[in-house]
């Protein structure tokens, strides 16, 4: 498993707000460990008997967290963020529409403090060995040792729920988020689940729209020694039409999913044709 662990101790910011109770509870359910909430001028009150700060130093002061993730919206998320990335190892940011300027000056602050930023616009990580953080439905996952990374949450779900039915499991199931500007990219996760001893096959989901799968396909030629395996969606998506996700329009020849399957098949990937046709190439792969 990568990122999410059994260290991995993680607090909240928005656990007071709708969306953030919710997953707060659905996450301790999945034996997450999640010991703080964060919500300025709340500190002191509890939710799902998960103590409440005001702020994440004051957490810090009380608990042994080194990890959070952001339910709060879209117009706070920067602040919410940068004091995140100054106090922990490990952000994940859940909230959508986040401005591109914000979402830049974050992983920029990020990458000058070492720190692994998650998301925007993602539905998080899980490993289904420990826990998750974020708001996939969790009887779709299995413990495991395939490793997915996904630029899509609804993706993520189909996939991982046929290779589920297929007595296929996980090791962890990485959103890295549908924005054009994103904290950790294919590469990194690639990389991680590369040196995990968990992982021995990894799942790239990709879609129209920028050049990541691209870049991905040429590092898991020079890189990764892992089978891989990858589904691109919108196949059928015209020119210059925006698809769902900032980060998912073509430009000219650019970004095609043609493009991006043949560029990932000559770096020697396995590239299904539909999301069913994973589970076969990974049957294949183990039955060899």
């Amino acid at each position: 498993m990568i990122l999410l662990n059994e260290n991995t101790k993680c607090l909240v910011q928005g656990i007071t707000g709708k969306q953030g109770r919710f997953h707060t509870e659905q996450m301790i359910k999945y034996n997450t460990k999640i010991v703080a909430g964060v919500t300025p001028g709340k500190g002191g009150q509890e939710v799902c008997g998960v103590p409440v700060f005001d702020s994440i130093e004051e957490a810090k002061e009380n608990t042994d967290v080194n990890a959070s993730i952001i339910f709060v919206p879209a117009p706070v998320a920067k602040d919410a963020a940068f004091e995140s990335i100054e106090n922990l190892d490990l952000v994940i940011i859940i909230t959508e529409h986040i401005p591109v300027h914000d979402s830049m000056e974050i992983m920029a602050y990020a990458k000058e403090k070492g720190v692994t930023v998650i998301g925007p616009n993602t539905p998080g990580i899980i490993s289904p060995k420990v826990g998750k953080l974020g708001i996939m439905p969790t009887h779709i996952f299995k413990e495991g040792n395939v490793g997915v990374i996904s630029r899509s949450g609804t993706l993520t779900y189909e996939i991982a729920s046929q290779l589920t039915r297929a007595g296929i499991g996980q090791s962890s199931c990485v959103g890295i988020g549908g924005d054009p500007v994103i904290g950790t990219s294919y590469i990194e996760i690639l990389q991680m689940f590369e040196d995990d001893p968990d992982t021995s096959e990894i799942v790239l989901i990709g879609e129209i729209g920028g050049g990541a799968e691209e870049a991905a396909a040429k590092y898991i030629e020079e890189n990764i020694t892992k089978p891989v395996v990858a589904y691109i969606a919108g196949i059928s998506a015209p020119p210059g039409k925006r698809m769902g996700h900032a980060g998912a329009i073509i430009a000219g020849n650019s970004g095609t999913a043609k493009g991006k399957k043949e560029t990932l098949a000559a770096a020697g990937v396995k590239v299904a044709n539909t999301p069913s046709e994973i589970v076969k190439y990974i049957q294949d792969i183990r039955n060899e």
